[in-house]
């Protein structure tokens, strides 16, 4: 009877654990996103450059690095908004070039898109009894042939390698977000500021891909 009694309890205390990181993922998530948001909106305003390839590079990675290193310590959600609002300045330059060409109405479909296809994803990881730990292979044979396609078209300029780059990224982005908030679902992942990185790479990710998806289309017409 006391052996019940410490599992019912111990599977109680992990219930209640994996909701407070999920809770805690989505509320940070929000507050990223919303942050982001308003940082893209003061690039656009101000018109400020689109940032270089190294400075891209450096600035993603060394302030993924940083946010990682911390993700266990009040450091973790310093780096984390400066992680996305650098993500959000990036966002600007790319905006302001879509409504330049006339393409204002891609930017909501893309932003509409991204929004649906999260939150089905989310819905369908936090409901399904589904082990989607096969993603897990699927994802990263995916990101070394998008790592190959993206060197590749550095070089070739190919508009539709772009276009399948882009919908490559798509893919990749909603496995990702379906196979990180089943790993909260399931207690394997524990940290919140790290669900909430890779979940805001992965919304990233799939807003500029669809919005390169529609930009190449929208150019052809």
């Amino acid at each position: 009877m006391s052996d019940r009694i410490v599992s019912h309890g111990s599977s109680g205390q992990s219930v209640l654990a994996t909701n407070k990181v999920l809770r805690n993922t989505y509320f940070l998530l929000s507050l990223t996103l919303l942050w982001s948001a308003a940082i893209a909106g003061i690039s656009m305003a101000l018109n400020l450059p689109r940032p270089g390839l190294i400075i891209m590079l450096v600035g993603f990675y060394g302030l993924l690095f940083l946010t990682e290193k911390n993700r266990d310590s009040g450091l973790g959600i310093v780096f984390t908004f400066l992680f996305t609002g650098f993500l959000g300045y990036t966002l600007g330059p790319i905006l302001n070039m879509y409504v330049s060409a006339g393409l204002e109405e891609s930017i909501m479909l893309a932003l509409g898109g991204t929004a649906l296809t999260f939150l089905a994803c989310s819905a369908y990881a936090l409901t399904t009894k589904r082990d989607l730990s096969f993603l897990n292979g699927m994802l990263l044979a995916g990101f070394i042939v998008l790592v190959i396609g993206v060197v590749a078209n550095i070089f070739l300029q190919l508009p539709m390698l772009s276009l399948a780059i882009s919908g490559l990224f798509v893919l990749f982005s909603t496995g990702s977000i379906l196979l990180t908030t089943q790993s909260i679902v399931r207690g394997g992942e524990t940290n919140y500021i790290s669900a909430t990185i890779t979940l805001y790479v992965s919304i990233y990710n799939l807003f500029i891909s669809l919005l390169s998806i529609l930009g190449i289309m929208g150019s052809d017409d």
